[in-house]
């Protein structure tokens, strides 16, 4: 993911597929077993239960609105809980959540889903700390088919801030035409596959490249976006930040992003651009697809790197594609990057029980299988409903699809952007810093003693 990929998908008008079936975990509660265990709503002294209403905040597109579909079967089970949905478009999404809590009007449930990422929200004081409540509730992850590594992700010392309900992955997309033309066998799904590597990759973009004076002519065997900008360099085994890092909130005691191991991984990747050509530059892209369009879906990429939301639309493609395992690139436990995005309850919430119903309510098998049609395609974390996406794109062989994600989960890590504090200014500070690199007027070398500096500097803040 790079950090627009709500934007992304938001242009796109559909989310995508992802599916997560590991072996062992049992079927997840129906919606109504799942609610008949709450309190039905608070109670007051009479003993008469008292109804409440949540405040649910989200980003105002239809493949995130649609959860106003679900608050009327959500309410006959819980007559005692009243949903409201409050919206922002995604720009404003973090500034308008800031000034709700500011004047007393904190949203009970919502998510990351603006610039910001779950380790800033933490830092700032912003969550509930639901352990108590899951302990209470006898709450279990693999009674709503959750793999448990998944749950770990928003866990800070043993303490549980949220609970996922969506996950998109990387993954490759290739465009079938343009191997037939060159003659290539189609990449493989399988990632026990250590033939497909990197270096692999780019032979094959090689003779799928063809660049012509003629922009219409022209084409690129692989666009290749793994992950945030400063996440990349893990693809090739170069870790940036400190262990530390993932266990105290997303603050990192030090980075590394001089390094000659971090330095080396970053030229690997610009020199699909400049040495091996085998790749689009940025001012090439938007030339085809516009600002914030996608080349590949222009049919002028062989292979494209990215998150599962560039699936999006995939059945409109004007071509046939398929979908293929990331390749090894150095790496021996990382090859994706999970977007695990949780479903958190805010620290000034009134209702913490009341929302936390709600949040059960939103991962049931039932409900996730449901979510996918009414969201146009939004990813259920729930391996049970994840089934259901295996069919969703015509020409993708079903199996394909199963084997990137299963895949994906056992060697991804989570997304930086969730995991970092003080991202949204990291973000920004890349996408300064870089791009004189990514236009060819600076290298590498030139750039990375002024990132590292600064990312210390926007971490100590």
């Amino acid at each position: 993911m790079n950090k627009n990929r709500k934007s992304i998908a938001l242009l796109l008008a559909a989310t995508m597929l992802v599916v997560l079936a590991l072996s062992g975990c049992s079927g997840g509660k129906s919606a109504g077993n799942a609610l008949s265990e709450g309190n039905g709503g608070s109670t007051n002294s009479g003993g008469k239960a008292e109804t409440v209403t949540i405040t649910h905040y989200t980003i105002d597109s239809e493949d995130r609105t649609f959860v106003e579909k679900l608050i009327p079967d959500f309410e006959k089970l819980h007559p005692n809980i009243k949903v409201k949905v409050e919206k922002a478009p995604y720009e404003q999404f973090d500034s308008k959540l800031q000034t709700l809590i500011a004047g007393g009007k904190s949203p009970d449930v919502t998510s990351h889903w603006g610039y910001g990422g779950f380790a800033e929200y933490y830092n700032k004081g912003m969550l509930f700390d639901m352990t108590d409540l899951m302990k209470e509730d006898g709450f279990k992850a693999e009674d709503y088919s959750i793999p448990e590594n998944l749950m770990g992700i928003y866990k800070v010392k043993d303490h549980t801030y949220g609970i996922p309900v969506n996950m998109y992955v990387t993954l490759m997309l290739y465009n079938k035409d343009m191997f037939d033309a060159a003659k290539l066998t189609y990449p493989t799904s399988d990632y026990e596959d250590k033939s497909w590597t990197f270096e692999k990759m780019v032979d094959e973009a090689k003779q799928m490249t063809l660049v012509s004076d003629d922009i219409a002519k022209t084409q690129y065997g692989v666009d290749f976006t793994w992950s945030e900008r400063d996440m990349r360099p893990l693809y090739f085994g170069a870790e940036p930040y400190s262990e530390d890092t993932w266990t105290n909130g997303g603050v990192p005691s030090e980075t590394y992003f001089d390094s000659p191991e971090v330095i080396a991984a970053y030229n690997k990747l610009f020199d699909l651009v400049f040495k091996d050509k085998v790749s689009p530059s940025s001012e090439w892209s938007k030339s085809v697809a516009g600002q914030n369009g996608d080349p590949f879906v222009a049919g002028k990429i062989g292979m494209s790197i990215g998150g599962s939301w560039n699936l999006a639309g995939a059945n409109d493609f004007p071509f046939k594609i398929g979908v293929a395992a990331v390749p090894w690139g150095g790496n021996e436990k990382v090859r994706s990057t999970l977007y695990v995005d949780p479903l958190l309850i805010l620290k000034d919430s009134k209702h913490p029980k009341e929302a936390f119903e709600w949040i059960k309510y939103l991962i049931t098998s039932e409900v996730q299988e449901k979510s996918i049609e009414l969201s146009g395609g939004n990813p259920p974390v729930n391996t049970e409903a994840a089934e259901a996406y295996y069919k969703h794109f015509e020409g993708i062989d079903p199996q394909d699809i199963k084997n990137v994600y299963e895949g994906a989960v056992n060697y991804g890590f989570e997304s930086y952007n969730h995991l970092i504090t003080n991202y949204s200014q990291i973000n920004d500070m890349f996408i300064n810093e870089l791009q004189p690199v990514e236009t060819g007027h600076k290298t590498v070398e030139e750039v990375m003693a002024t990132i590292q500096k600064k990312v210390t500097e926007i971490i100590q803040r």
